[in-house]
């Protein structure tokens, strides 16, 4: 499976960006998905993660109220919507596939990565 993430850049503080993610080579539809950002010198952090489904997501303590995750399994696409941004959120964001259906906030759960993608929020 590939995960192509998209739909980062610079935003104002404050304003809001949403980031997909398109999967191609097997069906979304059976998969849980999960977002994640990093930083040069942290490790990977876990932002928000969705169910086959739909109807069960998971958010970090950081972003919850302000990020929103959702999938339209019709178009094998993940979003992530980010309102409310900060200048602290500015990262590379990836998009995850946990194909065994392992603990959602753990970043050994998920075995398909996207390349990433820059968002960039200015003060």
């Amino acid at each position: 499976v590939q995960l192509q993430a998209s739909g980062g850049g610079l935003v104002q503080a404050g304003g809001s960006r949403r980031l997909s993610c398109l999967a191609s080579g097997r069906t979304l539809s059976i998969y849980s998905m999960g977002w994640f950002r990093q930083t040069p010198g942290k490790e990977r952090e876990f932002l928000a993660a969705i169910g086959r489904s739909g109807l069960s997501t998971f958010y970090a303590d950081s972003v919850k109220g302000r990020f929103t995750i959702s999938r339209d399994n019709n178009k094998n696409t993940v979003y992530l919507q980010m309102n409310s941004l900060k200048p602290e959120d500015t990262a590379v964001y990836y998009c995850a596939l946990n194909s065994r259906t392992l603990p959602p906030r753990l970043l050994a759960s998920y075995d398909f990565w996207g390349q990433g993608t820059l968002v960039t929020v200015s003060s």
